[in-house]
């Protein structure tokens, strides 16, 4: 990376995890999702439990503040760790028309948790999610304050970027590779003169609008 930035296990963005261990927990994964807002694509989560007595971790920060190159480069960087453990979940655009979105997002976190090899708690981001089969804890603004989330963060956004950059292939007329599916004006503008494709999310209202019917899906709890 250009700009190498190490954390050491007594940084604050660790403060929640060492909080955790020192209740006992062991395995700690971060979890967060990529997607929630956009008009087509999946949505993805991530699940990273870092290796925790290895100084010089990367300096991971919320995916959010980061630009596309430096994203690819920490997730990059993530997988060649050794002992972290990272799962990916993926709700499709079937299952957030059908669930809702919010509910397809904890499906795709469920999802990510599963395809670690062990864990016994989860750190959530934002407001709690109920399901897990461990013990979780949720933090406000968990990407900013937690290395794990972070490190969750990118590799959920990172693997629905590369997904959405896919489909850009199969959809050219959308611009999906430089919107990554958000209501920008250019996607807009192709919606009301292409109708929607196959990864359009038809509950979503722009979609909606250029659809014959409008699909009925779940009403969102909190």
């Amino acid at each position: 990376m250009s700009r190498r930035t190490v954390l050491s296990l007594d940084d604050e963005l660790l403060r929640s995890e060492r909080e955790l261990r020192a209740e006992g927990f062991c395995w700690i994964a971060g979890v967060d999702e990529a997607g929630r807002g956009p008009l087509a694509g999946p949505v993805t989560a991530g699940a990273v439990i870092l290796p925790w007595h290895q100084n010089g971790l990367p300096g991971v920060f919320d995916s959010k503040q980061l630009s596309a190159e430096a994203r690819e480069e920490l997730y990059e960087e993530l997988l060649t760790l050794e002992n972290i453990d990272i799962g990916i979940g993926i709700a499709d655009v079937e299952e957030i028309d059908k669930l809702n979105i919010l509910k397809a997002a904890h499906l795709a976190m469920f999802r990510a948790v599963a395809q670690l090899k062990k864990v016994d708690c989860v750190l959530v981001d934002g407001l709690p999610v109920k399901g897990f089969e461990v013990p979780s804890r949720n933090l406000i603004k968990g990407d900013a304050r937690s290395a794990s989330i972070a490190a969750a963060s990118i590799v959920a956004k990172v693997v629905r970027d590369r997904m959405m950059m896919d489909y850009d292939a199969k959809y050219p007329e959308y611009g999906f590779a430089s919107h990554k599916g958000y209501g920008s004006a250019e996607h807009l503008e192709a919606l009301r003169k292409y109708g929607a494709c196959p990864i359009h999310r038809k509950s979503f209202r722009p979609v909606a609008e250029v659809l014959p019917e409008t699909p009925v899906q779940q009403e969102l709890e909190f």
